[in-house]
């Protein structure tokens, strides 16, 4: 999904927008180490902080989250959030990740800290973040029940 609207999200998987022209694959299939400590923005346009993660539903071969590390100074202090992948828009041309939510309301989003990661399986606590995110769960209508 080529875009200039970078408001414009699937419900699955991340926008798109840019020229797609980069280095090396992509931006339609990319190394998911090549994601890490991408900048992300919010709508307001307020840098809130860098993909830290990208994590894998393994069974279903999807990705389930992005982890978004806010705050902190060189990984000591962070706030993680799981983001939705679908809530996400890459950025080819400014080679970041936009996120359609304000600075404050990421800054308040539900989070954890490296030490205490939310148990990512469970089916309340991620719907709870699809929801507050505005996303519909990924693993509905494809795949069943997480």
């Amino acid at each position: 999904m080529n875009t200039a609207d970078p408001t414009l999200t699937s419900n699955q998987g991340a926008g798109i927008v840019g020229s797609g022209v980069g280095d090396g694959p992509g931006p339609e299939v990319m190394a998911a180490s090549s994601l890490d400590d991408t900048k992300v923005y919010s709508s307001d346009g307020e840098h809130v902080g860098e993909i830290s993660e990208i994590m894998i539903d393994v069974p279903r071969g999807r990705v389930a989250y992005a982890v978004l590390s806010t705050g902190g100074f060189l990984g000591i202090g962070d706030t993680l959030h799981a983001i939705p992948w679908g809530a996400l828009v890459m950025d080819t041309d400014a080679k970041c990740f936009r996120l359609g939510l304000t600075a404050d309301r990421i800054k308040n989003a539900p989070g954890f800290n490296k030490d205490s990661w939310p148990g990512m399986a469970d089916p309340q606590w991620a719907t709870t973040i699809h929801e507050y995110y505005g996303r519909d769960p990924y693993w509905t209508g494809v795949g069943g029940a997480l």
